[in-house]
């Protein structure tokens, strides 16, 4: 199955560089296909991903007969007429073209010809999302590249206005740091935010919740001046708002609970966790249940938060959505749910001791007690 197949072949594969070099080829006649694919190919095996698309973008630089101004138009000719023609299904792109933006950061960084490069990763975009590509010119020409971003932000090709808002986040991931203040690219984000697309609407709150690592109180006031402005649909601001506050959610922080329709103190019973066993090897399901009570009808948003408690460990949380529901006045809510217990990247688990606990509206209830032992089922 292809989900079997580790990202990094998926997305750059020896098929991938011959084609990247046929399509070079038929728009640079001078362009040694059968070489550019035989060197890069060669080397993929003992890259990653980020160092495949680098060494990708080499090779078209050593494999160009041209430089200069008259590369990148080379570069350009040699995309297929739309992302769609190419075989992209989604607005991100395809992997195979990340290399082109790379070789754009890489080799064009001239000040005599910013444009045409701020030109080239504009019309690229649409083939592979090119925010990484911005960072290097981000770093090097701060002003010149926050200025083209305010063009980007009113572009008609809505894959380039989300890269207006997407290669200035603060926290960009899987690239460099931007060393800019965390509340730039905030005026951009003011015309953004009510966009038409979606996929420009989670990068705007992708962005924002970027800021509100360190200033949650202007995102915060940020989020509610938009709500007065009128310019966005209340779905659309409250999808925004959810993402942009989701890690200060986790974190219990009560202005963003308020901020999006849940009170702090509620009247909420929450009854103790009843789990299926009070023991669970690594890949079993933890099941678990509980009921919530209020004397009102009241809205909760209800996360669990999974701590490990082994003595001489630093305690780390895993704290995961678990519902968004109203407590009906006097009927219990019953809330249920497996977790798999598995250990794999941030979210990777030990054997030991561990607290489960309900969290609701951002309040965190006592928790229960389980031990999870080497092995998997």
């Amino acid at each position: 199955m292809s989900s079997q197949v580790p990202m990094k072949d998926r997305a750059l594969s020896p098929d991938r560089i011959a084609r990247i070099g046929r399509e070079m080829q038929a728009a640079c006649p001078g362009f040694d296909a059968a070489s550019f694919t035989a060197q890069v190919s060669a080397d993929l095996p003992r890259l990653e991903l980020k160092a495949r698309i680098a060494r990708t973008a080499e090779g078209l630089h050593q494999h160009l007969t041209v430089t200069g101004p008259a590369a990148l138009d080379t570069l350009l000719c040699s995309l297929p007429p739309t992302p769609e023609a190419a075989g992209a299904d989604s607005d991100f792109g395809l992997y195979i073209y990340a290399p082109h933006s790379a070789y754009v950061a890489a080799h064009h960084l001239h000040p005599d010809h910013l444009d045409r490069s701020f030109a080239a990763l504009a019309a690229l975009t649409p083939y592979f999302s090119a925010e990484d590509a911005v960072r290097t010119f981000l770093t090097a020409y701060p002003q010149q590249t926050l200025a083209v971003a305010a063009t980007w932000a009113a572009a008609s090709d809505h894959r380039v206005r989300r890269l207006a808002s997407e290669a200035l986040r603060p926290h960009l991931p899987w690239s460099v740091g931007a060393g800019l203040p965390v509340d730039t690219a905030l005026p951009l984000l003011d015309i953004l935010y009510a966009d038409s697309s979606r996929f420009v609407t989670t990068s705007v709150a992708n962005h924002l919740r970027d800021i509100a690592r360190t200033l949650p109180d202007l995102v915060l006031a940020t989020l509610t001046r938009w709500r007065t402005e009128g310019r966005a649909t209340d779905a659309e601001l409250a999808f925004i708002t959810r993402e942009a506050l989701k890690s200060r959610l986790k974190d219990g922080w009560a202005p963003a609970y308020a901020l999006t329709g849940y009170d702090p103190q509620a009247a909420v019973s929450v009854s103790p966790l009843r789990l299926a066993h009070t023991e669970y090897r690594l890949g079993d399901g933890l099941a678990f249940e509980a009921d919530l009570t209020a004397p009102a009808d009241t809205p909760v948003h209800v996360m669990y938060v999974l701590t490990r408690t082994e003595p001489g460990t630093r305690a780390a949380e895993k704290v995961a959505h678990l519902t968004r529901a109203t407590i009906r006045a006097g009927i219990p809510l019953n809330l249920a749910k497996t977790h798999r217990l598995k250990s794999a990247g941030t979210a990777a688990l030990a054997p030991g001791n561990y607290h489960l606990a309900l969290q609701v509206n951002g309040r965190r209830y006592p928790p229960t007690l389980f031990l999870i032992t080497n092995g998997q089922t």
